[in-house]
This record gives C-alpha cells, sequence and structure tokens, in this order.
C-alpha cells in the first residue's frame, strides 16, 4: 500500500515528531492517529433505507428492558359544549 501526503505542512509536521522522537516510523505517527480517533458512528454501515421492520423487531427483542410497556396512555380531554 502506498499513502500519499499532498500537503506539505502535514508533511512537515510528521518529519518534526519523527526528529524529536516522538515517533520512529511513519506507520507509529498513523496508528496512533487511528487509535486516538474517535469511532465510527454505529449507523455508517447500514444506510438508513435499508432498515426493515424486521430490524426494529430484532432490536425490540434483544433489548435488556423488554418490561417496558411502548404503548402510549390514552387520555379523554375535557369536552365543553359550544353555543354558536
Amino acid at each position: 500500500m502506498t499513502i500519499e501526503i499532498h500537503r506539505p505542512e502535514l508533511e512537515a509536521l510528521i518529519m518534526d515528531r519523527m526528529k524529536a522522537g516522538s515517533f520512529q516510523t511513519v506507520e507509529e505517527v498513523i496508528m496512533q492517529a487511528l487509535k486516538t480517533a474517535p469511532p465510527a458512528p454505529p449507523s455508517v454501515g447500514q444506510p438508513r433505507g435499508d432498515r426493515t421492520g424486521a430490524d426494529l423487531i430484532a432490536a425490540l427483542q434483544s433489548s435488556p428492558y423488554r418490561e417496558i410497556e411502548i404503548e402510549p396512555a390514552r387520555y379523554s380531554l375535557p369536552v365543553r359544549d359550544v353555543t354558536f
């Protein structure tokens, strides 16, 4: 694999860090960057449009809170007589 750096300031920064002894190789720089980068969001692997009802059922069945009622409560609002 070949990795090209197109920004001279990035190349200079990597070279400065290697000269200072922070890293021995470019691979160490890349490894450190990848280890400290935030993880990708979970929805990256599956676009929203591809989800199905089966996916929703599977998620609900695997929930540790299956006993929680998800049906909304039904309330009757008070009604007043109106004369026009």
